[in-house]
């Protein structure tokens, strides 16, 4: 939705794992500041996104790309996922990080536990795909 953690995660994580079938792109419906806490956990892994700057989902439907996929990683109970025309839409659902409470500790132990879900989703999907475009 802010695209501010979960689908910046899911695109620079897309890139690194399957960046030789796939190009991972960004955007939100209500984009804001990446947050601290998505850069921090991927840091961890040796990806930054710090850089990384949000974008509107209405910008990029307007310019005219054409995906093949389109991945929403919202969360169906809470927010209102984008559709994309044209493109094969899958959802995984993961909560938002800007919404965790408690500790900064246990904010970024939850943060750290949706990239991890994140990271395993796209390693399924990308094995599967990639074997099938074999």
């Amino acid at each position: 939705m802010h695209n501010s953690a979960r689908s910046q995660m899911a695109a620079a994580l897309l890139n690194k794992m399957c960046g030789d079938e796939f190009f991972g792109e960004s955007a939100g419906t209500e984009p804001s500041a990446i947050n601290p806490l998505a850069i921090e956990v991927m840091k961890e892994m040796g990806i930054d996104i710090s850089g990384n700057q949000t974008r509107q989902v209405s910008d990029i439907v307007k310019s005219g790309v054409r995906f093949e996929y389109a991945i929403t990683v919202c969360d169906e109970a809470a927010e209102q996922c984008p559709f994309f025309h044209g493109a094969k839409m899958l959802h995984w659902n993961f909560p938002d990080p800007s919404i965790f409470t408690g500790t900064l500790e246990e904010r970024v132990e939850q943060t750290r536990a949706v990239r991890d879900a994140i990271a395993k989703k796209i390693e399924e999907w990308c094995m599967v795909e990639c074997a099938v475009a074999a």
